[in-house]
């Protein structure tokens, strides 16, 4: 299959993926859930003609394919970031997304700042670039997330993008039931903790903040980990973080291979984590057996690898090597650099 075409598809996929996480996450208004149903006939339609291209042999409609793909997923994704809104949040003038939110004209996928009425036959829009998925625009956030109100991240990819490194059936039960249970476990302890200030009943404080640190902790840092990897991932890192992890490692090979077997002697399950320090201005390998316990707070992460068992067990076992080594394959490194582009801008005064 064409790889442009086996691109569409995926991005098909992935598009219905988180049209459904969407709806799961949380009750849709009318209009919300119109302008949702339009998209996923949109995606479909896409996903179906991409298929009859390959078929047909009919390659020369692949370019305006793309082109319609493109649009979709700019006035996609900023639809993902306004339903991200709680409906009674939403300002009166936004029940119309047309209406409220003129179309920008600049077909710029990375900057989406518009949408337009999202109609089958005109041109739609998604979050990541149809060039799929080598790096992820990291959203904007427009209001604070409200008590117990966070949301599970839809994959940026397909369950089986990643593949042969990380397999479809771990990818489901991994995002879709762990991750999920972190998100409403989290949301759970923060309505306990706004119920404990509101009665001044602070008997299960110890609970609920042990709640807090632990599910808070695993739902931020899944948020990282699944962008952090992309089917077109793998490589070197380059530009500002490149010379970042020479100037302190001193090679590529050698960060690798302190970050390797740092994930490997996690004892139990855990965490390995490139942070940037903006006190001591330099990375930093960072290993976390119980995440909520992580101690060196001063830090921003950049690059995290989940070796719970339940991230490799299903296609390694208890090779935990195996997967280290396959999941370089599939790292994103334009996201990290994004990450550390952002993070080194923070500067405190070293000690």
């Amino acid at each position: 299959m064409d790889e442009q075409t086996k691109h569409l598809l995926d991005w098909s996929q992935w598009g219905r993926q988180w049209i459904e996480h969407l709806r799961k996450s949380k009750p849709l208004g009318r209009e919300l859930e119109r302008h949702l149903h339009k998209f996923e006939e949109t995606f479909t339609q896409i996903g179906r003609k991409a298929s009859l291209l390959d078929a047909n042999n009919h390659q020369e409609e692949l370019p305006a394919l793309l082109s319609k793909a493109e649009e979709v997923q700019k006035q996609f994704h900023h639809f993902l970031r306004l339903a991200q809104l709680h409906e009674e949040e939403l300002p009166e003038e936004t029940t119309t997304a047309s209406e409220a939110l003129p179309v920008q004209s600049a077909p710029i996928i990375q900057q989406p700042e518009a949408i337009a009425e999202p109609v089958t036959d005109a041109v739609i829009t998604v979050p990541t670039p149809v060039t799929y998925p080598s790096a992820r625009e990291p959203v904007r956030v427009a209001r604070p997330v409200a008590v117990g109100r966070h949301t599970l991240p839809p994959l940026p990819y397909a369950y089986n993008a990643l593949e042969p490194y990380i397999d479809e059936a771990t990818m489901h039960i991994h995002h879709d039931k762990l991750h999920q249970k972190y998100v409403d476990d989290l949301n759970t302890a923060e309505r306990k903790l706004a119920d404990a200030r509101n009665s001044g009943n602070f008997d299960l404080i110890r609970h609920w903040t042990r709640e807090l640190a632990f599910n808070g902790a695993g739902h931020y840092l899944h948020t990282i980990f699944w962008p952090s990897m992309s089917p077109n991932g793998g490589g070197e890192p380059s530009g500002e973080l490149a010379e970042a992890i020479t100037r302190y490692f001193g090679s590529f090979a050698a960060f690798q291979n302190q970050f390797s077997q740092a994930a490997e002697k996690v004892e139990g399950p855990g965490w390995a984590i490139l942070v940037w320090s903006p006190r001591a201005q330099h990375l930093e390998i960072l290993t976390a057996e119980k995440h909520q316990n992580l101690s060196q707070w001063d830090i921003i992460p950049l690059l995290v690898l989940d070796v719970w068992e339940h991230a490799y067990f299903l296609l390694y076992q208890n090779q935990r090597d195996k997967y280290v080594e396959g999941w370089w394959n599939i790292v994103n490194w334009p996201y990290v650099q994004e990450r550390f582009a952002q993070a080194r801008k923070l500067r405190w005064e070293p000690h």
